[in-house]
């Protein structure tokens, strides 16, 4: 043995301060939880800067605009929603309860669980460390944070952020690539918040399991964009090319392909094009349009939208400096009509800027093709009929949904979100993120009057036998 200390062990260390730390009979108030959320509210304000910097270096070209909006103004937005519902939330829910073969008092406590696990991912760093921590703290839990590698300056300065404003045993971040990460899932906490791709969320799901602890998953999917037979390009497609092109479509409910009536693939290509080339003057070089995290990624990208054209599907592409696009790792807004439908730009996320046209015959085949299908994070219908709209969603499953809009559903605070199926279970935002993260402990207070003890304990007379019959009925 030579003393040295694993990532594992730190890890432990860290997690075991946490929990010593935390005590059902000393859980924080509603009021020292408040507290600490306006403290981190306050935090997020004195760093906006430092939080925008961090996260331009990490992409390399982030657009500062959604950065504050996406990261920051929706972050502060879900903590006043907390700091304001919060002490409804959690008092205790009574029950006026109907006579029933248990007699008594009846309540529902909302409890802390303990010490809660958040995995980050990278593609809004922040926002999605901060608001899964808010929440937690909100419940009255103490928190450890693992952000994504892919954005380590935004790691950082999480980890430092918080360091300035709560003690480690109450919320810590820790640092460092997928051994980490591992250990990390490894970790017996009472609540583990995920939110990155299926297959890892898998893997997470698995190792949680050995220590049966209850997990959130927030996954991704193909997120579809249904076009109505009575909806009209020119007026129905800048907010697909807001939700598609917003964080260049690295966005878990960004729409991820559009299925569109048969015979308008090019009038609603020209349509988005239209709406692109007045958001980006020029894609390569814009402020606002926002690179690809990663080289590797990029090159992904590239290889989905090869494959395609080489299975017969047409391209079009917002026009753009292609030097000056290599040089910032930025990838065109791409359509992509008609795709092979066994090419992996049909089967995978896609997860960047690259938006796939399928043409179909009848809103019953539309519906039918999303069905066959795994359910998605989001779905999207578009018509001037709202009522037709949202007879599609009726027929259809997915994490949330919207008529008319596209990723606006995720700002609105108390809306929950969450998965179905493939793209995630578990959900958080408002109160239904205030109800995951709690333990709803039920508590009944049983009459002292001995005759109702005797009624219910053997040896069983008449009366028991007639209050068991007039229960079951006829």
């Amino acid at each position: 043995m030579d003393g040295t200390v694993t990532a594992a062990d730190a890890l432990r260390m860290q997690f075991d301060a946490q929990r010593g730390a935390f005590s059902f009979e000393h859980a924080p108030s509603v009021a020292e939880r408040r507290e600490k959320l306006e403290r981190l509210a306050g935090l997020i304000r004195a760093w906006r800067g430092r939080i925008v910097e961090a996260i331009g270096q990490d992409y390399g070209a982030r657009s500062a605009n959604e950065t504050l909006f996406a990261e920051i103004a929706t972050t502060i937005g879900n903590i006043d929603d907390l700091k304001k519902h919060l002490g409804r939330w959690a008092a205790p829910q009574k029950f006026r309860k109907p006579l029933s073969t248990i007699p008594g008092r009846t309540y529902v406590r909302y409890e802390p669980k303990g010490v809660v696990g958040v995995i980050s991912p990278w593609n809004y760093p922040f926002q999605l460390a901060v608001v899964p921590a808010a929440t937690a703290l909100a419940a009255g839990n103490r928190v450890m944070i693992k952000p994504s590698e892919f954005t380590p300056r935004t790691a950082d300065l999480l980890r430092d952020m918080f360091a300035e404003g709560f003690a480690e045993d109450e919320v810590s971040v820790v640092t460092g690539g997928p051994e980490v990460g591992e250990a990390f899932s490894r970790l017996p906490f009472d609540h583990l918040f995920y939110t990155g791709s299926t297959k890892v969320g898998r893997l997470v799901a698995i190792e949680a399991a050995k220590n049966l602890t209850p997990v959130t998953l927030e996954l991704g999917g193909k997120s579809p964009c249904i076009m109505m037979p009575d909806a009209e390009p020119d007026k129905h497609s800048r907010l697909v090319a807001f939700g598609k092109w917003y964080n260049a479509g690295q966005t878990c409910v960004a729409p991820d392909y559009m299925l569109v009536p048969r015979g308008k693939a090019e009038a609603y290509a020209a349509a988005l094009l239209n709406e692109v080339e007045g958001f980006y003057s020029d894609p390569a070089r814009d402020p606002d349009y926002t690179a690809i995290i990663s080289e590797r990624h990029h090159e992904r990208l590239t290889a989905l939208i090869a494959e395609a054209e080489g299975g017969g599907a047409t391209l079009r592409r917002a026009p753009a400096d292609e030097a000056a696009l290599k040089e910032s790792r930025k990838l065109a807004p791409t359509l992509v009509l008609n795709p092979p439908a066994d090419c992996a730009l049909m089967r995978e996320e896609i997860f960047g800027p690259v938006l796939p046209i399928v043409e179909y015959d009848s809103v019953e085949d539309a519906v039918a093709y999303v069905t066959a299908r795994d359910h998605p994070l989001a779905l999207y219908v578009f018509g001037n009929n709202v009522e037709a709209c949202e007879a599609v969603i009726a027929k259809t499953t997915s994490g949330g949904a919207a008529v008319n809009a596209s990723v606006l559903q995720v700002g609105v605070e108390h809306l929950p979100f969450g998965g179905v199926g493939k793209s995630g279970y578990g959900a958080y935002h408002g109160e239904a993120g205030f109800r995951e993260f709690s333990h709803a402990r039920s508590v009944l207070v049983f009459p002292q009057a001995g005759f109702l003890q005797k009624l219910i304990t053997p040896p069983y007379g008449k009366a028991f036998r007639y209050l068991a019959n007039k229960t079951i009925g006829k």
